[in-house]
């Protein structure tokens, strides 16, 4: 009887309780990720080399060199190569080789040294994905602990095409990334984006065959993978996608790569490296490369060392307190001028915060980039509780006829259901939240308000309008819920601070510049 996926994911979550006794479930990814994706090549190279040894009976015949060059061009698409050459200790750096001395001393080291082996063997796909690996260090990972983990994790069945769907080892190592998320609290967010906003910003793009998407701060490349399964769910070519991320951590730059590679992606770059000090994928005359759709979920508010002199700053410079708008202006430098969109997360702060973001978000509506504006509901996230919106940008000149010169703001926030450690969006939330994004076929002009009955508020406001309101793009201040007792408390007290502390600068700032003019009193 075929094994389950519901039974895959148990099994694999049982090799990671293992390492209970050793470590606290937040750090388990370290050692779960690189032992599952090593058994996965292993059991796909074994497969490959059974059936080159099965359609090539007089194999034998040949030299091991020209084995190796008929095997290699025919039927395998990476290297598991042999470790120790040479040596009476010479083995092949497979899974099922190690598995066979996981009671001899010294397991750590090995399996650290056939890692690094695949590692420098396909340095084209594999280069360092397998991270730091300090988990094969015996001072933080005792060898017995390691023996149980890879015995545990061989009782999940053959990881290769012939005998697991790419669907089903894929939706396995998701599983997993959710389960790790849902047990680490904060630290989730450095890598994982739930599922359900995934999708609703890939339906929003929604990408096409052969185009190209990228994510500047790609954590576990949930973004990119979403794109290539909504094509194939619509019968499309999501493989046809060429796919580029960057990470700033190269830890979870290997858990994307070994993600991607896992649900059969092949056609991605996965660079590492600071986005905003050093972006990696770059034209020949230094700019910024431009792609298809652009999508990210940037850390929030991060402190950064401003540009001092960055063709992306359109608009000016955001401040060393939020990188936030460095992030949008990266995204927009990075969007084909053709036909391209990006969409990215933020906290609502950015929509109204004054100062440098304010001239930045200015220069941004003036040129008529920003699409959209949906704010979505308090506590979905992993890394915070605090509501989030998605800001949606088009290539100038780009928009829908109906939805130039404005934007559209769509309020989701009471569209929620509530999970064990965070609210969630339901299908029904994301296809009704499309479904209000979507440009209306007719030449009308959208709809002045919707909202109320399906608990979304939509409204299309002029850029004249927005311009009248200092640039403020704070979501209430343009659509209104009807349901107001319905309202989250903590989105409130969210909302109350992030304005309590816009007035407390504003007024200081006009103290000082009343000061200055030799005007006082006005602070008593």
């Amino acid at each position: 009887m075929a094994v389950t996926q519901q039974e895959i994911e148990n099994r694999l979550w049982a090799a990671a309780d293992e390492l209970r006794v050793a470590m606290p479930e937040a750090q388990y990814s370290s050692v779960i990720f690189p032992l599952m994706f090593w058994k996965y090549l292993s059991d796909t190279w074994d497969h490959e080399h059974q059936k080159f040894l099965a359609e090539n009976e007089g194999w034998d015949s040949l030299t091991a060199e020209e084995a190796q060059q008929i095997e290699y061009r025919d039927y395998q698409s990476f290297e598991i190569p042999l470790v120790l050459r040479g040596t009476d200790q010479e083995r092949r750096a497979s899974w099922s080789t190690h598995l066979a001395t996981i009671a001899q001393p010294g397991l750590g080291q090995r399996v650290r040294t056939s890692l690094r082996a695949i590692e420098t063997a396909n340095p084209d796909k594999f280069s360092r994905i397998f991270g730091n690996m300090p988990w094969t260090s015996e001072e933080v990972l005792p060898g017995d602990v390691l023996a149980g983990v890879m015995q545990a994790m061989n009782r999940v069945p053959k990881m290769h095409e012939g005998n697991m769907s790419y669907d089903v080892l894929g939706g396995a190592y998701e599983y997993l990334l959710k389960r790790f998320s849902d047990g680490s609290g904060t630290r989730a967010g450095q890598f994982f984006t739930p599922r359900e906003v995934v999708e609703l910003i890939i339906e929003i793009l929604n990408p096409q065959n052969y185009e190209s998407v990228y994510d500047p701060t790609c954590g576990s490349g949930g973004l990119l993978i979403a794109s290539a399964s909504l094509l194939k769910a619509r019968g499309k070519r999501g493989y046809t996608l060429s796919l580029y991320g960057q990470e700033a951590v190269g830890d979870t730059a290997g858990v994307a790569r070994m993600n991607l590679f896992m649900h059969n992606l092949t056609q991605f770059k996965i660079e590492v490296g600071d986005t905003l000090k050093d972006p990696r994928f770059k034209n020949p005359d230094g700019s910024v490369r431009q792609f298809d759709v652009v999508v990210a979920n940037p850390p929030y508010s991060q402190k950064w060392k401003p540009w001092s002199n960055d063709p992306r700053a359109i608009g000016g410079v955001a401040p060393q307190s939020s990188a936030d708008w460095a992030f949008v202006q990266h995204m927009i430098a990075s969007m084909d001028p053709k036909k391209g969109r990006a969409g990215v997360v933020l906290p609502h702060g950015v929509l109204f915060r004054g100062g440098q973001e304010a001239a930045i978000r200015k220069r941004v509506l003036d040129d008529d980039l920003l699409e959209a504006v949906i704010g979505l509901p308090a506590n979905l996230f992993y890394s915070t509780g605090i509501p989030t919106a998605i800001l949606v940008f088009r290539a100038r000149g780009t928009k829908d006829e109906n939805r130039q010169n404005g934007v559209l703001f769509i309020d989701a926030s009471k569209r929620f259901a509530k999970a064990k450690n965070r609210n969630i969006l339901t299908d029904s939330d994301v296809a009704d939240i499309v479904a209000a994004y979507k440009p209306k076929s007719d030449s009308d002009n959208p709809p002045a308000d919707l909202g109320g009955g399906n608990g979304l508020a939509v409204r299309f406001v002029s850029t004249t309008e927005i311009m009248a309101n200092g640039y403020d793009l704070n979501i209430g201040r343009y659509v209104k819920q009807s349901a107001v007792e319905g309202e989250d408390l903590a989105t409130l007290i969210q909302a109350y601070n992030l304005a309590r502390a816009e007035r407390q600068r504003a007024e200081e700032h006009m103290l000082a510049v009343l000061a200055k003019a030799g005007i006082e009193g006005f602070d008593e």
